[in-house]
Order: structure tokens, then sequence, then C-alpha cells
């Protein structure tokens, strides 16, 4: 495992990150200790009006100079403005070489374990703009609460297309995208994509790779679901990014069934198939404090709690029993909303379709007739056609 020193002892570039987020004081110092372990140079944190200590957890950070500290209050889920204007700002006042946009829950990692994140981007060349990283879910025994850092070491290698008929998930994550510094780059939402194009992928022994701990327990995650659905209810224009599954978590939690379905989605068994042992994050932080390296241990230390209490035999076989019944009445919905969704487009594409229609009779008839009255024929004919618009448009 790499020597995990903070930033400037590296190779000589210059990498920021931005984070935008909410209330997750349970994994903030964490992330923020592995990144500055993995050598970025500043952190540009947005903190979304959060309630649970989280930015005075970076407010901490931010006077050891490592992250630089500003707010967005207004919970209407505008993280491609926001986001962008941190990543703009990477670039603009902190000259960047490199920017990763990165969540409070998401942690780059080289897929070479013996190098670090700056050690793979000094050898990148720039000219490839920007580059999309893969997404790996960290799971393990689900919890009522913690943070999971040591119980969550297994990869979620499920096959996709059985997710959503056994967790009702639609999707592994998404990709996100690391890209060169530029003054009007605009990220999407989801940090999945940058307007900054990409010239390709770096050489496979540069590859890097998130891994993420989405569900580290009931009460964080609930919580996180709960923020995600109000904050889009209250910016109805916004779409989540792709494969993104919280709305219809956040109809699980008024349904009264998440925490049900957020048991389920771990791995409950030492003999489930579909995952295996990652250790990288649990490893490394536990080494990092121990060697004395942490920024601030005092922050990182309770996060890396060795017995953290899961749920009893029989809370898990009600979850089953529970995601057993939703399930399937999920799939029907899902089939039911699609074919809806289909049929509409194609009587969409119909109705315009005999408009167009109509206006070329029309363009037709005035350049026969000139100034003079269309044709009782021509006359029938658009009755006709306004006809079957009314009755099926």
């Amino acid at each position: 495992m790499a020597d995990m020193t903070h930033g400037g002892a590296g190779p000589q570039v210059k990498i920021v990150a931005t984070l935008m987020v909410r209330d997750e004081v349970d994994i903030i110092a964490a992330m923020v200790e592995h990144h500055l372990a993995q050598g970025i140079d500043l952190i540009i944190a947005t903190d979304n009006g959060s309630v649970d200590g989280t930015r005075e957890v970076l407010a901490e950070y931010a006077e050891r100079g490592v992250v630089e500290l500003h707010d967005y209050l207004v919970h209407d889920k505008n993280q491609t403005g926001v986001v962008s204007s941190m990543a703009s700002r990477a670039y603009t006042e902190h000259g960047a070489d490199w920017v990763i946009n990165v969540d409070a829950d998401e942690f780059f990692v080289p897929v070479d374990r013996s190098s670090t994140v700056r050690d793979v981007l000094a050898r990148v060349p720039r000219e490839l703009g920007s580059f999309s990283v893969p997404v790996t879910n960290l799971t393990g025994r689900p919890a009522p609460d913690g943070a999971g850092i040591l119980r969550l070491t297994w990869r979620d290698e499920r096959e996709e297309s059985t997710l959503m008929e056994t967790v009702a998930l639609h999707a592994h994550p998404t990709s996100v995208v690391v890209h060169v510094g530029q003054a009007d780059v605009v990220v999407q939402q989801g940090n999945h994509g940058v307007s900054i194009p990409s010239t390709g992928q770096p050489d496979p022994s540069l590859g890097l790779e998130v891994l993420h701990v989405p569900w580290r327990s009931f009460r964080q995650y609930g919580s996180k679901v709960q923020n995600t659905g109000e904050s889009y209810e209250a910016n109805p224009g916004l779409r989540p990014s792709p494969r993104h599954h919280g709305m219809r978590d956040f109809r699980f939690l008024r349904a009264g069934v998440l925490e049900d379905l957020y048991i389920v989605r771990h791995r409950l068994a030492d003999d489930e198939p579909g995952f295996r042992e990652e250790r990288l994050l649990a490893d490394s932080l536990t080494d990092l404090l121990a060697s004395g390296r942490a920024v601030l241990p005092e922050r990182l230390r309770p996060l890396l709690v060795q017995d953290e209490p899961g749920y009893d035999p029989e809370r898990v076989e009600a979850a089953r029993s529970v995601a057993a019944i939703v399930v399937p009445l999920e799939l029907e919905h899902l089939t039911a909303s699609e074919a809806w969704r289909d049929a509409f487009r194609k009587e969409q594409s119909r109705v315009k379709r005999l408009r167009r229609q109509v206006k070329t009779l029309e363009s037709d008839a005035s350049a026969k007739t000139a100034a003079t009255p269309p044709s009782s024929a021509l006359r029938r004919l658009k009755r006709r056609v306004g006809r079957r618009l009314t009755a099926r448009g």
C-alpha cells in the first residue's frame, strides 16, 4: 500500500477537489482525510445548510488550510450550478491542473494500490481534457447507525440485470469524470459529465476508480433520501442524474418500507454471491490514524469503530418478507409506467404528424388558389383531419 502523505510532497501537479455536502457528519472527516492522504492539495467545499455538524467539521479543516469553505443555503439540489462554480474557482483562483468533483460518500483511489491519486494524475496527459472513472458500491452488514468504514468491506458486483427484481435498484452507479482545470467548465448534475471534451482514457496502468459508500446506516440513508427527495420537489425543473434511485426510495420512505429495502440491499450472508472483499478504505484509514499522519485525528477516530451494532436475525427476516411484497409491486408499477410513457410518446408523434399534414395541405392550397377561397373539397378534407385531431389528440 502506498505511503499516503498529504499533498505537497508528491509530484509537481496541482489537484483540487470540489465537494457539495449536506448532513454527512458520519463520513465527512474520513472523506477529507482520505483525499488529503491521496495527495489532493485542496478541497473546495460548499455546505448546503447542514444541521448535523458537517459544516463545523469542515470549518476545522478550513482552519488547517486544507479546505476552502463556502455556503449555499438553498435546498434546491442545484448541484450543477454550485459545483461548476467551485470547479471554475479551482482553476481561476488555485491554478488546478486537475479537478475531481466528489461527493462525501465517494473515495477516489488508484487501481494500482501501490500508487496514489496524485502519482496517477501527475502522469496522465492533460491533453485528454477529461476522462471517466468507474464507481463501485461498497456494502457489508447493514446497521441502524454508524459510519460503517470497518463494516462495509465488500465490493458490490451483483449482476446488474438482477438488481431491480431483487432489491429495487435499477443499476449500479454511473461513472464520474475527472477533468483539467478550466475557467468556463460546466459540471453536469451528479458530477457524471463535464463540458470539457475527452480525447480518450488514460493508460490502464494509470486507472482510477471510486469506492462508494452510500448505505452506511439507516439513520444516514433515511436522512439522505428525505433531503434529496424534498430538494428535488422544491426544484421540479431539475432531473436526477442517470441511474439515480433517490426518488424511488423517497416513495419507499413515505410508504414506511425504506428501512426494509435498505437492509436487503446489503450482503446478509457469508456465502451470498456477487460480492468481493475490498479492505482498502478500512485498512488505509486505520493505518493513517495509527501513524499519526491524520490532519484531525480526533475527528477520524470516532468513525473507525470495529463493532457497530447491526440488526438481529428476526429483523432481517422481516425485511426480506416486506421486500418480497414491495419489489414485485414496484416492478408492476415500473412496467405500467413505461408502457404509459411509450403510448403517450407514440400518440404525441402521431398528432405532430397529422398537424404537419394539415400545414402542408394549407400551404399547397394557398399556392394553387392564391387569394381565392379554398375549394369545397379542400374544406371538406380540412374538416375531416380536424375531426381526427379533436377525437384522438
